[in-house]
């Protein structure tokens, strides 16, 4: 697939399943953005063919395809226009056809609490990122794309984004994840695909691609290496059961 001049992704085969959350890594310009843009129908493949539950996304009636595919970009600015979070809730209710509040409801569960009364553009970064969550996933994607979603968010927000992430792939979502935080990869992803120029380099586990990984290990791995745990958790909890 080509952007411009560039082939920014080339020989890709990849099948992602229902209740997954799969991170997608590389370094920039490995082809990430290019991938989560032709699965969400923003770019349409030069060569090759992406499908989404049956559907090929660029040639999806944009109003069908939201109910298949939700794409959060790194700019979570770009998908608010109204003037206030209140109003942000009520039109995506309405865009949905879900019952009012639904989004409102979602926004407290992912963002915490947020004046429904402020403009956009005066959230933190953080902020922006819950409420387009939140708009995103009223309408019950089957497939949600999120590109650095971590980008500008606190300790406590990362932690309310794994449990909202284990949720969804408990009730059979499917959530690509393209991030440099390997630390969350490690946290909330149960595959990790790494590209390469526009390639899959690397391709299975999370345990398995990251403990293998001297570029993509998180720090526990770094520093209980040759031990296989990757976070904390999985430290803490080993430590409990030799006890």
């Amino acid at each position: 697939m080509r952007r411009g001049l560039v082939t920014a992704l080339r020989g890709l085969s990849l099948t992602l399943e229902p209740g997954s959350v799969t991170a997608l890594m590389g370094r920039n310009g490995a082809g990430k953005s290019t991938l989560l843009g032709a699965l969400s129908g923003q770019l349409q493949p030069t060569g090759g063919r992406v499908t989404v539950s049956g559907l090929v996304p660029h040639e999806t009636p944009p109003r069908e395809l939201v109910r298949r595919v939700g794409m959060v970009p790194q700019d979570a600015g770009v998908l608010l226009y109204a003037d206030s979070v209140a109003a942000e809730c009520r039109s995506a209710d309405r865009d949905f056809g879900v019952p009012v509040g639904t989004t409102a409801a979602l926004l407290a569960t992912i963002g915490g609490p947020i004046d429904t009364g402020t403009h956009p553009r005066d959230l933190s970064e953080g902020q922006r990122l819950s409420l387009a969550l939140a708009i995103i996933l009223a309408g019950e994607p089957g497939l949600l794309l999120l590109d650095e979603p971590t980008r500008g968010l606190d300790y406590q927000a990362k932690s309310r984004l794994v449990r909202l992430l284990r949720d969804l792939a408990s009730r059979g979502h499917t959530v690509l994840m393209a991030t440099h935080d390997v630390e969350m990869a490690a946290e909330v992803s149960d595959r990790v695909v790494i590209l390469a120029e526009g390639d899959v380099v690397a391709d299975g586990r999370t345990h398995d691609v990251l403990a293998g990984s001297p570029a993509f290990a998180p720090q526990v791995a770094k520093i209980v290496h040759p031990l296989p745990f990757l976070t904390v958790a999985e430290v803490e909890a080993a430590l409990e059961a030799a006890s």
